[in-house]
């Protein structure tokens, strides 16, 4: 599918969770951020990342309970045509209320370069109220964070 097509049924899905979110004690989150032009230098080679590239993290789940969690990017226009992203990894953090960090998930760094890094975590039980976070890490340094608060 073309990374067009895919962030085109990215946001119609989002904004379908957005209308369909059931009252009660379910809830489900998602949010894009765009990321930023930059560039970085694997091995000696320069590397570009252009704009038109978005960063999106979903969250399902009750209370404290995460049942469901996932980040990735998608790329359109300019950003799907350029190398993507290498020496990559997503890591999930969660913070209480004070906005301090108790519990951080840090993903695999990947070596090879992809235009659609993804990454799905495990189902969490939080010990408090507060935030999950994910965070999009190129060359070991940070490009792109979206939030959720987790509240009662």
């Amino acid at each position: 599918m073309s990374h067009l097509a895919r962030l085109t049924a990215s946001l119609v899905a989002a904004g379908g969770l957005i209308i369909t979110i059931p009252s009660g004690a379910s809830a489900t989150a998602v949010g894009s951020t765009p990321i930023r032009t930059f560039d970085y230098s694997i091995g000696g080679v320069s590397m570009k990342v252009p704009t038109g590239c978005m960063f999106t993290h979903a969250v399902r789940g009750s209370g404290r309970k995460i049942t469901y969690q996932n980040a990735g990017v998608d790329c359109a226009f300019v950003g799907a045509l350029s190398s993507g992203f290498c020496n990559w990894r997503i890591d999930f953090t969660y913070a209480d209320t004070n906005n301090k960090t108790y519990r951080t998930s840090r993903g695999a760094t990947h070596q090879e370069c992809k235009i659609d890094p993804m990454r799905n975590n495990s189902p969490q039980r939080l010990p408090r109220y507060g935030k999950t976070c994910a965070h999009l890490y190129v060359n070991s340094v940070r490009r792109a964070a979206q939030c959720h608060h987790v509240t009662k």
